[in-house]
């Protein structure tokens, strides 16, 4: 995710990043470009049309004031419901690090200061569930990456099978772990339910994650908004010519780029656990969970 500055204006209009989406459109300006500039070639150079064919094609424009006001419809709802599953899953990060520092902060007043084993463990195993949970949203072949050389954690961290769900594995080991410090005493049942609400939410976020990650925009709603700005923008040059001649070139290039931008943007931001500059920062989010864990435990 790319971090700037919202009131630097000046910077932000005229810097070019990866994920600009000019850099990504150039190509279908162009030839939208080339385009206009045939059609405005052949109506007012090549065909040389009569009056009545020109009043003809002056009434286009009404199709498009028309049909305008559908398409701005449209790509509203398509922004703003990519828009909403970014922001969902914003959330869902935000309470997986709120509820990873409760069961952290609960575990250290449980725990004895001597309980050095039990503290190291937890330590590990309570980040490693969000950096699963990282690497299993990137569909990537997980793994578990050790924050220290404790032998017993290494152990308990080799068991974990990456060909199957990796997150599941790891809340299985924490909760196991929890369970293990109520059979030997160390806890009292009161205090096993006091942990469980924390627990729970672990697998609870993972789901509605995998549910973001795994429901995209349905296709055939995808393709008909592709083919509406496609249609109105092979249709657009035709009616404008006569009133804006050779202009009608950057106009139609400009209304191009708003709504191909809005699709693309949306397209971007629809999936918020991927690797596009405008996703989620879930490797930094889950960096700095085991950061506040470590300091907690």
């Amino acid at each position: 995710m790319r971090y700037y500055n919202t009131k630097d204006w000046l910077h932000t209009l005229f810097r070019v990043t990866r994920a600009d989406v000019l850099r990504k459109l150039w190509w279908i300006l162009l030839v939208i470009a080339i385009y206009s500039f045939f059609i405005a070639y052949l109506e007012l150079e090549y065909w040389k049309l009569s009056e009545l064919d020109k009043s003809v094609l002056k009434n286009i424009p009404i199709m498009h004031s028309l049909l305008g006001f559908a398409i701005s419809l449209v790509l509203v709802f398509r922004t703003n419901t990519a828009y909403d599953r970014w922001w969902e899953g914003r959330k869902l990060w935000g309470a997986l690090m709120n509820n990873s520092r409760n069961l952290a902060l609960k575990l250290s007043v449980v725990l004895k200061e001597d309980e050095k084993e039990e503290r190291t463990l937890f330590k590990t195993l309570i980040p490693g569930y969000a950096l699963a949970l990282h690497q299993h949203l990137q569909k990537e072949r997980t793994r578990i990456m050790l924050f220290d050389e404790d032998a017993q954690t290494r152990k308990v961290i080799q068991s974990i099978d990456t060909e199957k769900h990796v997150p599941n594995q790891v809340a299985g080991l924490i909760y196991e772990n929890v369970k293990k410090l109520y059979r030997d005493g160390k806890i009292s049942g009161e205090v096993l339910l006091f942990l469980n609400n924390e627990l729970q939410s672990f697998t609870d976020i993972c789901g509605a994650c995998e549910r973001i990650k795994n429901t995209p925009i349905p296709s055939s709603y995808g393709v008909f908004i592709k083919r509406f700005i496609l249609i109105y923008l092979l249709t657009l040059p035709w009616g404008y010519v006569f009133q804006l001649g050779y202009w009608v070139i950057p106009v139609v290039v400009v209304i191009a780029y708003v709504m191909t931008s809005l699709e693309l943007i949306a397209e971007e931001i629809e999936d918020p656990f991927g690797n596009d500059e405008n996703d989620l920062p879930t490797y930094k989010m889950s960096e700095n969970i085991r950061k506040s864990v470590e300091e907690i435990l």
